[in-house]
């Protein structure tokens, strides 16, 4: 019997995270020979996720070169994935979210008349340069996709508005909500930052992350200036900050909170101790998408340094609150969050809206029911 041969295209950190046991379904299938190829768009970070989750890249770019802006990740993907896909000769190529390397690979299926299947497909903010370049990244995405893996119905009425086929979109629940299963110990011991095995989480710990190019300049040294003045005005609050690689967010950073009591800046952490330490938090402040979803999943009220997100999910349930990166009103929410405990405890138990775990094998199902290998047709995802 002739196996379907897929390849995965992925680049960051955050889609190794995402996908992890995605990428291990497909492998363990006897109807599928899986293909990981990466860009190597982040580097540090990728490889470093990529080791925590014991996965092994087939192939491997290498585009990653100092200083790159995304008209040199562009043009390096392109360039390079042009050869592996004519070598390998994929029968379907999936691609998730919406980074630049999803993009790319999305022009390259396309021009290799290769089909295309897009994981985390359908999320909106509808403004093209929040987040940049994100935004646009999933929209063009999305035209150039034969199938549409939706994680929530919002998302799937997104691709309904924008004429997509209902028959081509299947609501699977997000992958990212599948690997907390695996990640996530109460008995853990942090190994990469074995400092955090010191604090006491009985406090209440804020978890800080910023990486998104709009939040570079003046919002991050608002972000830092709110964070300084919730330490001095919430005594039982400690901040754990964790730094991005990116030089620019990373210099204010340290500019303003190095000198700061009971706060801990760490370098960016392996998955497991991620995850563990977002599990242990009391409040998660960040403008990334992925630790929206993260944070749902383990009851953990998110308040999102941006004026808008694609993930409009987490807000309708009341797990998840916009804070926009002003100093008055990150200051005024947080402080608010952190000392009542009615709106705290509403906001931790709210029904995470993203996922139940099980959006993998949702995928792996569909693709193998979709090219005839099973007769028994998947059931999407219930959302709430």
């Amino acid at each position: 019997m002739k196996k379907l041969k897929i390849l995965s295209i992925i680049g960051t950190r955050p889609e190794v995270i995402k996908i992890a046991p995605l990428i291990q379904g497909l492998s363990d299938s006897v109807y599928i020979e899986h293909i990981l190829c990466v860009t190597g768009q982040h580097k540090e970070m990728l490889y470093s996720a990529l080791k925590s989750l014991h996965i092994r890249a087939d192939h491997n770019l290498n585009i990653m070169k100092h200083n790159q802006d995304l008209f040199d990740v562009t043009i390096n993907i392109l360039a390079n994935l042009k050869e592996k896909i004519e070598l390998i000769r994929p029968d379907l190529i999936l691609v998730h979210g919406d980074t630049t390397t999803t993009l790319v690979a999305s022009l390259s299926a396309f021009y290799s008349r290769t089909p295309l299947m897009h994981i985390e497909a359908g999320l909106r903010t509808n403004n093209k340069y929040s987040p940049y370049p994100e935004e646009i990244n999933r929209k063009m995405t999305s035209v150039l996709s034969d199938f549409h893996f939706a994680p929530t119905a919002e998302a799937k009425d997104n691709l309904i508005r924008e004429n997509i086929p209902h028959s081509k979109i299947f609501i699977t629940g997000n992958t990212a909500i599948d690997n907390l299963k695996h990640t996530v110990r109460f008995d853990y011991v942090f190994s990469d930052a074995i400092e955090l095995n010191k604090v006491d989480f009985s406090k209440k710990v804020i978890l800080v992350t910023s990486h998104r190019r709009e939040n570079i300049g003046q919002p991050i040294k608002n972000i830092c200036f709110a964070i300084k003045n919730i330490l001095a005005n919430n005594k039982d609050a400690l901040v754990i900050y964790i730094l991005h690689l990116n030089p620019h967010m990373r210099r204010e950073v340290l500019k303003i909170l190095s000198t700061s009591e009971r706060l801990i800046i760490l370098e960016p952490l392996n998955t497991l101790d991620m995850h563990n330490l977002i599990a242990r938090s009391y409040i998660i402040m960040t403008d990334s998408g992925g630790l929206q979803e993260e944070a749902c999943g383990l009851h953990k009220p998110v308040a999102v340094l941006r004026d808008t997100t694609e993930r409009t999910e987490g807000i309708r349930v009341n797990a998840v609150t916009l804070i926009g990166t002003n100093t008055d009103s990150i200051y005024s929410k947080v402080t608010y969050l952190l000392n009542n405990s009615i709106h705290y405890k509403s906001m931790a138990t709210a029904k995470n809206p993203f996922g139940d775990g099980e959006a993998s094998s949702r995928i792996t199902q569909y693709i193998l029911y979709h090219f005839g290998f099973i007769k028994t047709a998947p059931q999407e995802f219930k959302c709430i």
